[in-house]
C-alpha cells in the first residue's frame, strides 16, 4: 500500500492486459502509480509484476475510496475498462469519492459522443475530463503506445509530463502523442486511426491472397516477401508482423500455424463506427467499406463451404486462371499496387477527420496526426512522415492524392496496380479494397463522370432538378413528356 504520507502521482483503474502494461510503463518512468480494479485478483497480480520487472512504484488498493484518496491532489485517475455501461459504473464508483478540480482520463475506445456527454456531466460535478485513444496493443502499452488526448485542455496539462515520457519515442520527431483538440476528438481520431487499420490489414490480406492462390508462393517464399517489404516504402508494423506470421511454424501439428488459423474475422466496432461516420459526414471511404464487408462475409463461413461446393459441382473452379505466372514480376506488382492502395486509405482517413473537425470546430492538424501515429500505434508506418510533409507543406491539402508527391507516385504504380486487379478479377480472387482503392482514384482524377446521368434520372422521376455545365442555375426538364413526344 502506498505511505498515506506519500501519494501517488496518478492513478489507474481497470486492469486487464492493457491496463497493467499501461500502468508498468507509467511506474517504469519514474511516476508512482496506484492500480485499482473490481476484481481484487488483478490487483495482487499487477503489484506482482511490477516487482518482477524492477521493483517499479506500482501501489495496489482492492477499494476504491482508499484508492481514490492515495492520490496526489489535483487526482488524475485514468479508465481503461470497456467501452459504454462499464465506462459510466467506473466513473460513478471513482466519482463519489473525488473532488473539485479532479480528472478522469477513459483510456478505452469509445464512441466520441460518449466522451462529450461525460465531460459535460464531470463539469457539473467540477471534474474535469478527458478521452484518450491508445493505440499500440499490450506491446505498445508497455513499452510506449500512440496517444491521443482529447477534452479539457486543463486535464491534458495535469498529464502532459506523464504522457510525454510514457508515449513511443521516435527520433527527430519526438514523443507519439499530442493534444488532440476539444470534446471527442481523441475518440474520433482514434476510431478513424483503426478504421485506416482495418483499410490496411485488408489490403495485405489481399497481397497475400493473390501471391499465395495465383503465385503459388510458399509461407517461406512469403516470409521473405514480406521481410523484404519491410526495408523499403511498405515499411510498417503491420508488414514487420505479417512477414513474422509466415515464418511461424504450427505448435499442435504439422506445416505453418497461419494455414491452421480460422478463415474469419472479429471485429469489437471502431471500423463499423468509421463507416457510418463516412457516411453521415458524405466522405467516400470505399476502402475503409470494403475492409468492414469482408470481414462481414469471413464470418459466413458455413454458408461459404456450402456456396464452394454448388460452384464447384456446376464446373466452377476456386482459382479460374491457370496461365504461368511470373513470379519476380507478380510480387513486384503486388507491392506497387499494394503501396498506391495503402495511399488512399489513408487519404480517406484523413478526409474524414478533417470534416469532422470542420463540423465541430475542432481545428484538428492533420500534419501533426501523422507525427504522432509514426510510432508504437498499429498503424505505424515509414510513409507517415511523408503524409505529415504533405500537409505541412499545405495545410489545406484536398487529398493525399493531389500532394505533387504522392500523386507522382499514383501515376508511376497504377499500371502495376491495374495489373493486379485484373489478375485477380481473372483469376477470381476477390480483392474488394485493392479494387475499390484502385475505383476511388480512377473517379477522383477523373474531370468528368457519368453523374449527368444519375441526376437526370433523379429530375426525370422525382423532379430533384439539375444544374447546367453550360449556364447558371437550377433546371427541371418534363423529361417524360419530351420522351412520350418523342416516341409518338
Amino acid at each position: 500500500m502506498a505511505d498515506e504520507l506519500k501519494p501517488t502521482r496518478i492513478g489507474l483503474a481497470g486492469l486487464a492486459v492493457m491496463g497493467q502494461n499501461l500502468a508498468l510503463n507509467i511506474a517504469e518512468k519514474g511516476f508512482p502509480i496506484s492500480v485499482y480494479n473490481r476484481s481484487t485478483i488483478k490487483v495482487d497480480e499487477t503489484v506482482e509484476r511490477a516487482k518482477k520487472e524492477g521493483n517499479l512504484p506500482v501501489f495496489g488498493f482492492h477499494d476504491a475510496e482508499s484508492f481514490v484518496h492515495s492520490i496526489q491532489k489535483p487526482r488524475v485517475i485514468i479508465m481503461l475498462v470497456k467501452a459504454g455501461a462499464p465506462v459510466d459504473q467506473t466513473i460513478k464508483t471513482l466519482s463519489a469519492f473525488m473532488e473539485k478540480g479532479d480528472c478522469i482520463i477513459d483510456g478505452g475506445n469509445e464512441w466520441y459522443e460518449n466522451t462529450e456527454r461525460r465531460e459535460k456531466a464531470m463539469a457539473e460535478l467540477g471534474l474535469l475530463y478527458l478521452g484518450m485513444g491508445v493505440s499500440g496493443g499490450e506491446e505498445g502499452a508497455r513499452n510506449g503506445p500512440s496517444m491521443m488526448p482529447g477534452g479539457s485542455m486543463e486535464a491534458y496539462k495535469y498529464i502532459e509530463d506523464i504522457v510525454l515520457k510514457v508515449a513511443a519515442q521516435v527520433p527527430d520527431s519526438g514523443p507519439c502523442v499530442t493534444y488532440i483538440g476539444e470534446g471527442g476528438s481523441g475518440n474520433f481520431v482514434k476510431m478513424v486511426h483503426n478504421g485506416i487499420e482495418y483499410g490496411d490489414m485488408q489490403l495485405i490480406s489481399e497481397a497475400y491472397d493473390v501471391l499465395k492462390s495465383v503465385g503459388k508462393l510458399s509461407n517461406e517464399e512469403l516470409y521473405n516477401v514480406f521481410s523484404e517489404w519491410n526495408k523499403g516504402e511498405l515499411q510498417s508494423f503491420l508488414i514487420e508482423i505479417t512477414a513474422d506470421i509466415f515464418g511461424i511454424k504450427d505448435d499442435k501439428g504439422e506445416g505453418y500455424l497461419v494455414d491452421k488459423v480460422l478463415d474469419k474475422t472479429g471485429m469489437k466496432g471502431t471500423g463499423k463506427w468509421t463507416v457510418q461516420q463516412a457516411a453521415d459526414l458524405s466522405i467516400a471511404a470505399p476502402t475503409i467499406a470494403a475492409s468492414l464487408d469482408s470481414r462481414f462475409l469471413s464470418g459466413l463461413k458455413d454458408e461459404r463451404v456450402e456456396a464452394a461446393k454448388i460452384f464447384k459441382a456446376g464446373g466452377f473452379d476456386d482459382i479460374l486462371a491457370d496461365e504461368k505466372v511470373d513470379k519476380e514480376k507478380l510480387i513486384d506488382d503486388v507491392r506497387q499496387g499494394l503501396y498506391a492502395a495503402k495511399i488512399c486509405s489513408y487519404a480517406q482517413g484523413m478526409n474524414l477527420i478533417r470534416a469532422k473537425s470542420v463540423e465541430k470546430g475542432w481545428n484538428l492538424k492533420l500534419g501533426e496526426l501523422a507525427r504522432i501515429w509514426k510510432g508504437g500505434c498499429i498503424i505505424r508506418a515509414i510513409f507517415l512522415d511523408r503524409i505529415k510533409q504533405a500537409y505541412d507543406r499545405n495545410p489545406e491539402l484536398a487529398n493525399l492524392l493531389v500532394d505533387p508527391e504522392f500523386a507522382k507516385e499514383m501515376i508511376e504504380r497504377q499500371s502495376a496496380w491495374r495489373r493486379v486487379v485484373c489478375l485477380a478479377i481473372n483469376s477470381g480472387i476477390s480483392t474488394p479494397g485493392m479494387s475499390t482503392s484502385l475505383a476511388y482514384f480512377d473517379t477522383y482524377r477523373r474531370e468528368r463522370l457519368p453523374a449527368n446521368l444519375v441526376q437526370a434520372q433523379r429530375d426525370y422521376f422525382g423532379a430533384h432538378t439539375y444544374e447546367r455545365t453550360d449556364m447558371d442555375g437550377s433546371f427541371h426538364t418534363e423529361w417524360f413528356k419530351l420522351a412520350k413526344h418523342t416516341k409518338a
